[in-house]
């Protein structure tokens, strides 16, 4: 089940849920709103491969805003960094990006519990559109878990997105093996 704000604000009082920085008015009445970290990425070549280390060129987005193109992929990030200890945290694009022809992920919108850090989006855009450090970009919904956590995200050994990080992150699919 979907948790209500009540829910979401018993868990941060209990330290099992944290969002840094946190905004009571973010919060609506099963989600909490997250917003566009400063920073933006995209891949430095046009043809990635799953079993190589892809580098991102990184850029600030400027005050007057950053030009998202269609058929590019950007990594964006959110401002806030969050914890889940209890609850499975997904994000979803708010409506309002949604309707600007912006998707803010490909495939990874559900974080394991444990996850600890900020969330790398997966930008995409349908129409050229400008986006803004700080706007609205999402929305975090957390579902309960069922019975015992064997593997908390932030204590495998395998994990390959623990370490904190403010800028977004590339694919470490080639840390795989396959």
């Amino acid at each position: 089940m979907i948790w209500s704000d009540k829910k979401i604000l018993a868990a941060i009082a209990k330290g099992e849920i944290v969002i840094e920085p946190f905004d009571r008015k973010h919060l609506g009445t099963n989600s909490y709103d997250v917003h566009l970290g400063k920073y933006i990425a995209r891949y430095k070549d046009h043809i990635l491969d799953a079993r190589a280390h892809n580098a991102i060129i990184h850029d600030e987005i400027p005050e007057e805003g950053f030009l998202l193109h269609p058929n590019t992929l950007y990594l964006g990030v959110t401002l806030e960094y969050t914890e889940t200890h209890s609850s499975v945290p997904f994000l979803e694009g708010k409506s309002s990006v949604g309707r600007l022809g912006i998707d803010i992920h490909a495939t990874a919108g559900k974080g394991d519990v444990g996850f600890c850090n900020h969330w790398t989006l997966e930008i995409s855009c349908t129409h050229p559109v400008r986006v803004y450090a700080g706007m609205p970009i999402g929305q975090l919904i957390y579902f309960g878990v069922d019975g015992e956590i064997e593997n908390y995200y932030n204590k495998k050994a395998s994990a390959k997105y623990n370490q904190v990080q403010v800028r977004p992150m590339e694919s470490m699919m080639w840390k795989n093996d396959f």
